[in-house]
């Protein structure tokens, strides 16, 4: 009779690094999805307390509008998801702007800022809504002076930029600053990818599943952040040809950046249009072909995947365990003068 003692012995060990390598890749697959440690920060403007200080002042302060009436906060507000809840954003003397107020959230980690891609670091993107008329409608000129008549302003730019002063660039570095704080905090997906598997329900593991299978919904909404940083055109259907006005490329027609899902049950409405309501929705929008399949230019990536109204409701089962808990950050009740 022949001896498979040894075969055996090698066969077991075989299938025993079999498993443990697809087991590390398993591990390994997840971590792409865990939120980093740090915030990542230009050479020429770390984070320091100083200047977070500097930057929550300017961030909820009306004084940098035209009218004393609308601050950052307005649009960006932490108990609305860092949105609004409006489908377009409103500035000064109640005046609608285009599009849809993105969150603030986890802006820190993105390659572009705004719908369109517009702004290549927050630090450009701060001054953006302080000089729009349908925003804050401030000139910057004035907004340097009226901050540099105000004492605890100049003190805390002091603190915050020794010797710069009070400026355009040193304004939009202090908000820059604080809105790297604006950070996801832990969600139960967070502890599920970290091996936690009771950590989200049995109907959010399912959406998952369709999420990074047949839905392929991570084609777009990738890694920890849950964006591919790039522009598609979903096929909605409205006048606004998106990142096409800054670069006349064909693929930019009618496409807008993939907004992070993070805290995504918490800023509703949806898309740069504002015009979707629900979770459901936008996920039967993205997952099965837009809402108007047909549309010029419409993103490849964006294919009938045919979900079924139970498996759209099992990925916004899995969305939902996206929510962390709400940042400890307080609005200001005073302020510098």
């Amino acid at each position: 009779m022949r001896d498979f003692g040894s075969f055996g012995a090698v066969l077991t060990g075989s299938l025993m690094a079999a498993l443990l390598s697809t087991s590390v890749a398993a591990k390994e697959d997840m971590s792409k999805w865990i939120r980093p440690d740090k915030v990542p920060a230009p050479k020429n403007n770390q984070i320091t307390p100083e200047r977070i200080e500097l930057g929550k002042f300017l961030y909820f302060d009306t004084r940098l509008s035209r009218d004393n009436t609308v601050s950052c906060a307005t649009c960006h507000n932490p108990s609305l998801g860092w949105s609004d809840g409006q489908p377009k954003a409103i500035g000064v003397e109640g005046r609608q702007g285009p599009r849809n107020s993105p969150t603030v959230l986890n802006t820190a980690y993105q390659r572009h800022q705004f719908w369109d891609g517009r702004a290549k670091s927050l630090e450009e993107q701060a001054l953006g809504p302080i000089q729009a008329d349908v925003e804050m409608d401030m000139d910057l000129d004035k907004l340097v002076e009226r901050l540099n008549g105000i004492k605890g302003y100049r003190e805390l730019f002091e603190k915050a930029y020794p010797g710069e002063g009070i400026t355009k660039d040193t304004i939009a570095k202090a908000i820059a600053t604080f809105e790297r704080t604006v950070v996801s905090t832990e969600a139960p997906f967070d502890r599920y990818a970290k091996g936690d598997e009771n950590a989200i329900s049995e109907n959010a593991k399912k959406g998952f599943a369709l999420f990074t299978g047949k839905g392929k919904c991570n084609n777009c909404h990738d890694g920890f952040n849950f964006t591919d940083g790039s522009f598609h055109n979903l096929g909605l259907g409205d006048s606004d040809i998106g990142r096409y006005k800054l670069k006349k490329r064909a693929a930019w027609f009618h496409a807008f950046k993939t907004p992070t899902l993070r805290d995504v049950t918490l800023t509703a409405p949806y898309f740069h249009d504002g015009s979707i309501k629900t979770l459901e929705e936008a996920t039967a929008v993205c997952g099965n072909g837009g809402r108007f399949p047909n549309s010029k230019n419409l993103s490849p990536l964006v294919v009938d995947r045919g979900l079924t109204p139970d498996e759209i409701r099992l990925i916004v089962d899995f969305l939902k365990t996206l929510e962390g808990e709400p940042m400890n950050i307080t609005a200001p009740s005073k302020f510098p003068h």
